[in-house]
């Protein structure tokens, strides 16, 4: 089964790089970009058909490794 991780920094997290992407984007004349957050995807593959299953392994690789969960959040999709 296919899942999509996605992680963003929670709201009120400094976000440097989006701040970078903004005023690039703003150097390359793209009109109408007011803020930039950037953040991670993961396209995951997890063996089975138990999507409870997949989704708590798939929480403990977020809280484990693929999140700093003190400034990120994580949303599981599950396909």
């Amino acid at each position: 089964m296919k899942a999509r991780v996605v992680v963003t920094l929670k709201g009120g997290v400094l976000d440097p790089q989006g701040k970078a992407i903004e005023g690039a984007l703003k150097s390359l004349s793209i009109d109408g970009v007011t803020a930039v957050r950037q953040g991670k995807v993961f396209d995951i593959e997890i063996e089975g058909d138990d999507r409870d299953g997949a989704r708590k392994t798939l929480s403990e690789a977020c809280e484990r490794l693929l999140a700093n969960t003190i400034v990120e959040n994580y949303a599981i999709e599950i396909a």
